[in-house]
């Protein structure tokens, strides 16, 4: 049996479309191993979010090719779409962008079966694909299914290569999406996850985010937790903070990307609202869902970022009331607006960075003390050592748990009644 090793860097979407193929693989008398180890095929699915995320992919592609030189080597993903010289790469057999992954699996069956191979590349001009690619994962790895509904983005921030590496918005059917989570939650799935590149820009025909969500909630019987991957603060409507008032199956927690608190580096970024925008409609969220846990991401020493735009974004971070915060300092991406911008030295972006991330750890333990003494509703995902389980809560939060095997992969409603060592711990109530 041919064996297959896989690396995929970056984002879930990537995940998802590495899984997708994966599954086809083994669907054709494939085996899927550890990329570490000398396999037939090696395929990477790469990044390219930053200068540091193409030197990564550019090491992984080497690795495999070292690991065994004889073995068909396939690339795929952002930093093929970005990056010309990855067409001149030696030893890379299959060369494919975004929008066309599917192709992979059709041109790995020919190399091996050839034996004379010749080099395929096929990079589509991504900024003119507006056709959604259909990948379908029928396996997962987790107690959650992540369910791909949309790919592109034309944002454009100043900072982000994004949309040059996955084109512009192009969604997955409506009805396709409804099928996809029926089969996966029949499969046992009680969570699911909708994730995409710009998960908020979804549309089919007349059927937004929001009309999505509601269909999904109505009829797919079997999902107790539906949960999004991120979304816009200009695109959460009030649609959908109306069915989160109204649907508990939907997550107790929105990841919503800020990036600065500063309305001058949000002008800078070119990000499309300002700390007025965002706070008016943070509040009719909380209106609805008062014990709500939001995440963020945050870019810190962003060009032009002087002291006090810092601190704004630190004092905004407060007043919003994030359970965490995702920081980056702030890199330089090649082929952006941002990279052309005045940039903040490397030693003032390392100490923003200590100093923020100081402010998620105590808004972490913030809120992860205001949960003690709730009920919440838990899925149990694994076992672990010292007769203990763990699961995810509603908000996103991991409780630990007296084992009880019978329960895994269940929704159990617990108590928490302690924070120690930076972990909560719950009871299962009614036992």
């Amino acid at each position: 049996m041919r064996q297959v090793g896989f690396i995929t860097l970056g984002c879930k979407v990537n995940i998802y479309e590495s899984n997708a193929l994966k599954n086809e693989l083994i669907e054709r008398g494939f085996s899927i191993t550890d990329a570490n180890e000398k396999c037939d095929v090696y395929v990477i699915n790469t990044c390219s979010v930053t200068n540091m995320a193409d030197a990564k992919s550019r090491k992984m592609i080497h690795k495999c090719i070292n690991m065994n030189p004889e073995a068909i080597i396939c690339v795929m993903g952002c930093y093929s779409q970005t990056n010309p010289e990855a067409k001149t790469i030696e030893g890379v057999d299959i060369l494919v962008g975004n929008g066309n992954k599917k192709d992979v699996v059709l041109q790995i069956e020919k190399m091996l079966d050839t034996e004379v191979k010749e080099k395929y590349i096929n990079i589509l001009d991504i900024l003119e694909t507006h056709e959604y690619e259909k990948l379908e994962v029928t396996t997962y790895d987790h107690t959650r299914a992540f369910v791909k509904i949309e790919d592109g983005c034309e944002n454009f921030c100043t900072y982000c290569i994004i949309p040059y590496a996955r084109g512009p918005v192009r969604c997955k059917c409506a009805d396709d999406v409804i099928s996809e989570l029926k089969r996966v939650t029949e499969m046992g799935y009680i969570e699911v996850v909708l994730s995409g590149i710009h998960t908020g820009r979804y549309m089919d025909n007349n059927t937004n985010l929001s009309k999505l969500v509601k269909r999904i909630l109505e009829e797919v019987p079997l999902l107790k937790r539906l949960r999004l991957s991120s979304i816009e603060i200009n695109e959460v409507d009030d649609d959908f903070i109306e069915l989160m008032r109204n649907n508990k199956i939907l997550a107790n927690h929105l990841h919503l990307p800020l990036q600065s608190g500063s309305d001058k580096i949000l002008s800078k970024m070119e990000r499309r609202y300002d700390k007025a925008y965002f706070l008016n409609k943070v509040n009719k969220i909380k209106n609805a869902r008062p014990d709500i846990s939001l995440t963020t991401d945050v870019i810190v020493g962003f060009p032009y970022e002087e002291e006090e735009d810092f601190i704004e974004t630190m004092e905004f971070c407060k007043e919003i009331g994030f359970s965490k915060l995702h920081v980056f300092p702030y890199s330089l991406r090649k082929g952006t607006k941002a990279a052309l911008m005045p940039q903040v030295k490397d030693n003032i972006k390392k100490e923003r960075t200590k100093r923020l991330i100081e402010l998620s750890d105590s808004l972490e333990e913030k809120y992860y003390k205001s949960q003690i003494g709730k009920r919440l509703d838990v899925i149990v995902e694994q076992e672990l050592k010292d007769n203990l389980m763990i699961g995810h809560t509603s908000n996103f939060l991991n409780v630990h748990l007296p084992l009880d095997k019978k329960l895994l992969r269940k929704q159990v409603d617990v108590e928490i009644f302690e924070l120690k060592n930076d972990m909560l711990f719950g009871k299962i109530i009614g036992e």
